[in-house]
């Protein structure tokens, strides 16, 4: 699984223990300060037990994955903030397996927040498939999946 724009990592460490000691989370952020932060975060004692995190330092534009290697990919308030999202997409869609998911997490407070109709006209005119979508004018998640 891959989270683009990780942050300091306030979701980062959920995914991980959700995704299980087999599973692995790659945490990407453009930031080296942020992941930093994230790192410091892993160092404190309640998040000792994590080991399936890896840290990268990339943007959306150059993910350092083989072709169709990940099951999920994942951003939350982020996708707005990629100035290219078409080009980030495209990465995203060549490093997803067929059937893959990508979620994108929006939430109101945040300056960059964009309707959800427009979020999945945004993406679904890449070639992504609506898979589902949860949440409210507040804070939404949309769910899409790469095509078989």
């Amino acid at each position: 699984m891959l989270e683009i724009g990780c942050g300091s990592g306030a979701f980062t460490t959920f995914v991980a223990r959700a995704v299980g000691p087999t599973g692995k989370v790659y945490a990407l952020d453009i930031e080296p300060k942020m992941l930093d932060q994230l790192k410091a975060k892993l160092a404190r004692p309640e998040n000792r037990d994590i080991k399936n995190i890896e840290l990268i330092n990339k943007s959306a534009y150059e993910l350092p994955f083989a072709d169709a290697s990940l099951d999920a990919v994942y951003m939350v308030t982020v996708f707005q903030e990629i100035p290219d999202r078409n080009r980030a997409l495209g990465e995203i869609k060549r490093v997803l397996k067929p059937g893959g998911f990508l979620g994108i997490t929006e939430l109101f407070p945040d300056p960059d927040y964009p309707w959800k109709s427009t979020t999945i006209k945004q993406v679904t005119a890449q070639g992504f498939l609506l898979d589902g979508s949860s949440g409210n004018f507040w804070n939404y998640t949309v769910r899409f999946r790469k095509a078989q």
